[in-house]
């Protein structure tokens, strides 16, 4: 007969717990009964933050959907709280009236937010007051994403990993946010103060005002939120307030059956608790050894332990504690950290290496040659290396430097070769490499299929890459390919082809019609403005534009800046002026008190620091084009002095310049378009490492370069053809640039997408008209060229009532 196995708690750990039971043939041995607070099945929790941010939807974090419990005759009572736990009649009642009687019991309670002690951040019932929330669940997340819409101004308190991932994703619902944190640099608990140095820079250059050092005593305002007060006397003006303040376990049931509790539930080495056998607990309400666990990685240890014990699978098994390592992505950030940040005895030896302009940091702390602490920031190459060795205590290698760098190192699949088979690939969710090859022997063939069947990647995301890597070695380099790679956005099983004849079918003209039609009517915010561009380059001027589908930049028609500001390039073709512009230009910086006026390397004059409400007055008084350096379309193009003056000169490439910019200015793409003309092979206005370049060689002849990059990514052009006259260089121009608009994945840029397609095919189609798609492409270019406005005109017509409202600060920094 099947004993009765209850579980409090259908969260992460919970969950976790059951599979580990179910794994080890617990489904012969028991009837299974979860309870879970939440109306849902078990999600990944550690992605709520992209949730937040509207780069996943809430089904995409899913781990167990409610029809895996029936799948697997697993009792689910969802929505229902377990309020007591009768230990003498060994059953449990929930907040909704539901008993269950069991033979051995699970807490798997979880933890909660810490509401810190700050006057008037309660109502008079005891919960947060309007516009103050926590982010713990699903439900949070939308409730937050629906108060930064209505919000200019958000506080995130607390400037922790989960901080700094919620403040990231409240930038993407257009308010201004600040992140106030007590200690005195941002992530304490894993950086030393120059690794949170860096990270703060990051924070800053994505637009979050960040306060470090900083005590908050008091919310401000009676009817509604209207900021906060500091320690020091300081205010900070907000009206949305987001605490993430840390956590606190829930132990308050098992307090009230009589269980240890300390500042969790107290266990012994078999996670049982230590008052009652029958009862067991995991996760972060447990305290083992003094120790309170919030990582993954330590918990799946916990339930591998609990699953052992409770199964008889292997009686010896125990948990001894865990060595804190982890490696996450904070803000798009990749991180790896372990053990201590600082050195605290006299002969710790400590490594350290520091590139600020490439956002690197390494830092290594030795002890009698074993490794006590790390951080990796920016460059995690070597962290599964120094993870291992550090989990395993491990002697290290005299030679210090190559803990940090492969110097001339072997290849990636040697080092694969080398890697033992209980490596762990992924920490959040524990998948070893050799967990990886069982799930390919038992049939998974993609890294898809993989991540899905392991769920290894789908923690914080870090590892997705050496995911794929370890998959295609066991697949000795044959790994079938998933087909949603190539859907050109993510909630819609489409290529970019097969979306566009849809569209076209369908005649779907704005970003809601396309979800309503193609993805059962759920919008995802990440999607929008993929699918904005998209449709912009198919309807042209008969586009429904729907502004809550652009990014801010396209909204306003300016570039943001790192302080909730704005920056004005106005229209200068081939970086070519007048007096007269100068001098009005220099006249505008003056009346606006524009913080910083920049030449830019596209040849143009920036004016950087402009409120949103200045938008408008400046456009009307410079009286000039926008320039288009904020969005993904053509930007500018650059030019050498040419024919006029240069003694060198073979072509006139201001003149051709400016009739490019004046052509193709404004026109959506699919990522950004910097262009530029040389006037002789000298390359001056570097035309050879542009999306387009054209280069003259003499007798009316012009160099065509498509694909180049000079930034991040460097690569010289590839000579798409040679043509006589600017005439055919804005032909040909003109045809490329269309059949990048039409053929090119969202923000790919051309050097990708050159390499992608080949240098050969673009010749024979856009040269031979091998496919005879060139009189389409010279149609389709033309109308989108009539179609294009100057955007600075809505000076005087805004789009939206409150389209230039400024969102800043009085006297923010």
């Amino acid at each position: 007969m099947k004993q009765k196995l209850v579980v409090i708690g259908n969260g992460m750990a919970g969950a976790r717990a059951v599979e580990e039971v179910l794994a080890r043939g617990g489904a012969a041995m028991f009837d299974i009964t979860m309870f879970g607070a939440e109306p849902y099945g078990n999600y990944n929790r550690i992605m709520l933050s992209d949730v937040l941010a509207g780069l996943q939807d809430s089904s995409e974090i899913t781990i167990n959907p409610l029809d895996w419990y029936e799948e697997n005759a697993i009792t689910l009572h969802h929505g229902a709280a377990v309020r007591e736990i009768d230990r003498a009649a060994r059953v449990v009642t929930s907040e909704t009236g539901i008993k269950a009687d069991y033979d051995a019991l699970l807490i798997a309670t979880g933890s909660r937010a810490f509401i810190p002690p700050i006057a008037n951040i309660l109502d008079t019932d005891g919960a947060l007051r309007d516009g103050i929330h926590a982010l713990r669940t699903i439900d949070d997340c939308a409730r937050i994403a629906e108060s930064a819409r209505r919000s200019k101004i958000a506080v995130v308190l607390g400037g922790g990993l989960l901080g700094l991932e919620a403040a990231r994703g409240l930038l993407n619902h257009g308010c201004a946010v600040h992140v106030v944190h007590l200690p005195g640099h941002l992530m304490n608990a894993q950086l030393d103060q120059p690794a949170s140095a860096m990270l703060r820079k990051s924070m800053e250059a994505m637009g979050v005002v960040v306060h470090c050092g900083r005590s908050t005593e008091a919310v401000l305002g009676d009817d509604r939120m209207r900021g906060v007060r500091f320690k020091d006397g300081g205010t900070l003006e907000a009206d949305m307030l987001l605490i993430s303040a840390g956590i606190r376990p829930n132990a308050e049931l098992a307090q009230r059956a009589g269980l240890t509790v300390e500042r969790a539930i107290v266990v012994d080495n078999h996670m049982r608790s230590l008052d009652d056998r029958r009862i067991f607990v995991v996760g972060e309400c447990a305290q083992h050894r003094g120790q309170v666990y919030g990582l993954v990685a330590p918990i799946w240890d916990q339930t591998r332990v609990f699953a052992d014990q409770l199964t008889g699978n292997n009686l010896d098994a125990a948990y001894h504690g865990s060595k804190l390592a982890t490696k996450l992505k904070v803000a798009g950030i990749e991180l790896a950290s372990m053990g201590i940040t600082e050195a605290t005895e006299p002969h710790d030896e400590v490594i350290q290496f520091t590139e600020p302009s490439r956002g690197t940091y390494k830092k290594l702390i030795v002890r009698d040659g074993r490794l006590v602490g790390g951080i990796l920031m920016g460059d995690i190459s070597k962290a599964a290396y120094l993870m291992q060795a550090f989990d395993r205590d491990s002697r290290l290698p005299d030679e210090r430097l190559g803990l940090l760098f492969d110097l001339g190192a072997p290849a990636q699949k040697i080092t694969l070769d080398e890697m033992p088979a209980d490596q762990q690939i992924c920490n959040c969710n524990g998948v070893s490499k050799a967990a990886i090859g069982a799930c390919m022997k038992s049939g998974a063939k993609t890294v898809k299929a993989v991540m899905t069947a392991t769920r290894a990647g789908m923690g914080c995301g870090s590892c997705k890459s050496l995911v794929g890597e370890v998959v295609e070695w066991f697949a000795g380099g044959a790994v079938e390919e998933d087909p949603s790679i190539h859907y050109y956005v993510p909630t819609i099983p489409l290529t970019k082809p097969q979306l566009v004849d849809a569209i076209r079918a369908q005649n779907l003209r704005s970003v809601s019609s396309v979800f309503r039609a193609l993805a059962a009517g759920i919008e995802d915010a990440a999607s929008k403005p993929a699918l904005a561009s998209l449709l912009i380059i198919i309807w042209a001027g008969e586009y429904e534009d729907e502004r809550d589908a652009r990014f801010i930049n396209d909204r306003v028609h300016a570039n943001i800046q790192n302080d909730g500001t704005f920056s004005v390039i106005p229209e200068m073709p081939g970086g070519v002026t007048t007096p007269e512009d100068l001098i009005r230009i220099g006249e505008v910086a003056r009346k606006y008190d524009v913080r910083l006026v920049k030449l830019t390397g596209g040849q143009r004059i920036d004016l950087v620091g402009v409120s949103k409400a200045d938008l408008p007055k400046i456009w009307a008084d410079l009286g000039m084009p926008s320039g288009h350096a904020y969005g993904k379309s053509y930007r500018t193009c650059k030019s050498c002095i040419g024919t006029d003056y240069c003694r060198f000169g073979l072509g006139d490439s201001m003149g051709l310049a400016t009739r490019i910019e004046k052509t193709f200015r404004g026109i959506d793409s699919p990522a950004k378009l910097k262009l530029a003309t040389a006037g002789c092979p000298r390359n001056c206005s570097e035309a050879m490492v542009k999306d387009l370049g054209a280069v003259a060689v003499g007798h009316d002849r012009w160099e065509i370069y498509v694909g180049g990059a000079a930034g991040a990514h460097v690569r010289k052009g590839d000579v798409l053809c040679t043509v006589e006259g600017e005439d055919a260089v804005m032909q040909i121009s003109a045809r490329f640039i269309q059949y990048y608009r039409e053929h090119a994945k969202w923000k790919e840029r051309t050097y990708s997408f050159v390499e992608r397609i080949g240098i050969d095919r673009l010749r024979a189609v856009l040269i031979d008209d091998s496919d005879a798609l060139v009189a389409g492409l010279d149609t389709a270019m033309q109308r989108a060229i009539d179609a294009t406005r100057d955007p600075w005109q809505e000076a005087t017509t805004p789009r939206t009532a409150n389209q230039f409202s400024d969102v800043l600060l009085p006297g923010a920094k």
